[in-house]
């Protein structure tokens, strides 16, 4: 049986799921590949302000919900924008620089210190950069067009919080409120882009559109790369990763892939039930898309289409999807918050959550946690993506948690 479902949650096993014998292949490197992860790792950590985030041990948490080990990446003090986005957006907006002003000043190369430094001013000023965003990835661009230079404007659907919002004005870009949901904005970004000659700097692919979103894959996998060093010679056996657009899901996808091969983990895809594209695309064999609002506590995966480019990686290299109720998410920020002596406390925001959120539900139900080969023998890996992106958001979540930690 492929499907599972129970109170708040569902799993699919994925049929076309890769064996682990099988090479991540030319196709894939064609999009993801070492170099690429290379050379966003090279160039990110020279970065003012760059630093490892922490890869936490939970081990009361572990044995609560039956398993060998818990590890949790934290992405909350990712260059201070508080998510792993700040890798990818900031990340594509220097390349764009880079080729920009090589073509405009005779070829020559430029570094990141120059362009910082106020290198080739001009014609980095003349740039502008816009996206859609749900609030982390908007930051990110916001942030690489201050640290760079260049223009910033920023387009956010109806449900994105105001602080969100404010988070993103900080960093100097134009923030503009359009109707309909993530994927409307998506595509009013596109329109306003082709309209005043702008860039659109996105982790979502569609026609004709695909160098800068693989840019910002790219940059995304200094997260994954850290993890393989940090977890050394002992790669975990299951990682619960958030998908949305997919493009976080890809990345890891691909760098655990490229640097495990055989030993890779079994790859979980996240997702609210709100917003579940990649689990209705998972049923059809096809990129599929969800309508409708989309409102979700997880507001950074409230996306109702896939990358195409993500797609093609995901949908072999993901072994089950799993789909949780909002309840689960809030109950996950709340016990990594307030967790039991022996295990640090940890500022998770609601998509930063999923993936313990995800492994509550699953942990609950015997004929899922069977289904998706957990147990007391796994090795769990989370991906922590954001911390309180929207402190007030947070504040009021947490605060409904009880005073006392968990057993």
């Amino acid at each position: 049986m492929t499907m599972h479902e129970a109170d708040g949650i569902r799993c699919f096993l994925n049929p076309r799921a890769a064996s682990r014998a099988q090479p991540y292949g030319r196709a894939r490197e064609l999009i993801l590949n070492d170099a690429g992860f290379v050379a966003a790792e090279r160039e990110i950590s020279r970065w003012p302000g760059y630093v490892e985030t922490p890869l936490h041990d939970l081990p009361r948490l572990a044995a609560r919900h039956g398993v060998a080990a818990l590890r949790y990446k934290d992405e909350s003090g990712r260059f201070g924008l508080k998510s792993f986005k700040a890798l990818g957006g900031a990340y594509a907006v220097f390349r764009l620089l880079s080729k920009t002003v090589e073509a405009r000043n005779g070829g020559r190369p430029v570094t990141s210190r120059e362009v910082i430094a106020g290198a080739c001013r001009d014609i980095v000023k003349s740039v502008t950069v816009t996206c859609a965003t749900d609030g982390n990835h908007g930051r990110s661009v916001a942030w690489g067009a201050k640290l760079f230079g260049c223009r910033c404007v920023i387009y956010v659907h109806e449900t994105v919080s105001p602080g969100r919002c404010a988070a993103i004005a900080q960093y100097g870009a134009d923030v503009i409120r359009v109707a309909g949901n993530y994927d409307d904005s998506v595509r009013h970004a596109a329109a306003e882009a082709r309209k005043n000659g702008w860039t659109v700097v996105s982790d979502t692919t569609y026609e004709g559109y695909r160098e800068i979103p693989i840019d910002v894959m790219h940059g995304y996998g200094v997260m994954s790369r850290e993890i393989i060093r940090q977890m050394a010679d002992q790669p975990p056996t299951h990682v619960f990763v958030q998908a949305g657009v997919g493009a976080l899901a890809a990345s890891v996808c691909a760098a655990f892939w490229i640097a495990w091969g055989t030993r890779r983990p079994g790859l979980l895809i996240v997702e609210p039930a709100q917003a579940d594209c990649f689990f209705q695309s998972a049923l059809a064999g096809k990129p599929v898309a969800v309508t409708g609002d989309l409102d979700t506590v997880m507001a950074g995966l409230a996306c109702g289409e896939v990358s195409p480019l993500a797609w093609e990686i995901v949908d072999a290299g993901a072994n089950a999807l799993v789909v949780i109720e909002d309840t689960f998410a809030i109950d996950a920020m709340r016990a990594l918050a307030r967790p039991s002596p022996g295990d640090p406390a940890i500022v998770a925001g609601e998509t930063g959550a999923s993936g313990l959120a995800a492994l509550m539900a699953a942990a609950e139900n015997h004929a899922i946690r069977e289904a998706l080969g957990l147990s007391a023998e796994s090795r769990v890996l989370l991906i922590g993506s954001e911390g309180d992106t929207d402190p007030e958001i947070y504040r009021q979540i947490i605060a409904g948690a009880e005073a006392t930690a968990l057993p």
